[in-house]
């Protein structure tokens, strides 16, 4: 005969097991929930960062050039057209890069065939072109007076 003791335990244990289960099934919903939540809260904070960084390191300081996409179509890229513009404008590659809003290295890859300028790069270096010495340097003096203004 089987132990009464026994049968009673297993049957308050099956019957407590069902009870908790249907008391936590909302909690485990809610938690699976926050989860998700949380899941897309990284997502959007990796792709803020993403994009700060990506506007970081186009320096944001250049001032829009007055360049068409029919400009940078008609303009020829060439590696000693880049190198002699500089040099008639008198300017290190870190000042011509942040006339266009690029890095120095970016200038030195493009000077050494290394890369290739973008379409949008391409109207800025045409623009570029029809600049004069003195043009260039008011233009580098106020790209100089907001890059100290942004550090305040």
């Amino acid at each position: 005969m089987p132990n009464i003791a026994a049968i009673l335990k297993q049957e308050i244990s099956r019957v407590a097991r069902r009870e908790v289960r249907s008391l936590t099934k909302s909690l485990h919903k809610a938690s699976a929930q926050f989860r998700r939540d949380i899941a897309e809260l990284k997502r959007r904070n990796s792709k803020a960062q993403a994009e700060i960084a990506r506007l970081g390191r186009s320096n944001g300081f250049a001032l829009p050039l007055k360049a068409t996409e029919a400009d940078a179509e008609e303009f020829r890229f060439t590696v000693r057209s880049v190198k002699s513009q500089r040099k008639r404008l008198g300017i290190s590659a870190a000042a011509y890069a942040k006339l266009i809003g690029v890095t120095a290295h970016t200038v030195y890859s493009w000077e050494h065939g290394a890369s290739r300028p973008r379409r949008s790069q391409l109207a800025a270096l045409a623009a570029l072109r029809g600049l004069g010495k003195k043009e260039v340097q008011q233009r580098l003096e106020q790209l100089h007076g907001k890059a100290t203004k942004r550090r305040k």
